[in-house]
């Protein structure tokens, strides 16, 4: 993840990662614009998109059908 408040180090970092990995899956990639408006700064956000493991995905559904309501600990 990266994040910053300034616009030309959020163009320039872009374009670092664009000229680095020609290959970067950028459908998996999620760019943020918060815009603070007169209060708060604007921030710009850069995150991957991390699929769950397939694994921790039976674990968790295994625990939650082995407890039944009202025990256990909440998802």
């Amino acid at each position: 993840m990266f994040e910053t408040r300034d616009e030309e180090q959020w163009h320039a970092h872009l374009r670092g990662l664009r000229e680095a990995d020609p290959g970067i899956d950028w459908s998996a990639m999620r760019m943020d614009m918060f815009c603070g408006r007169l209060t708060q700064p604007t921030v710009f956000r850069l995150s991957r998109f991390m699929p769950h493991a397939a694994t921790a995905s039976a674990t968790a559904t295994a625990t939650a059908s082995d407890s039944g309501p009202g025990q256990g600990s909440a998802p």
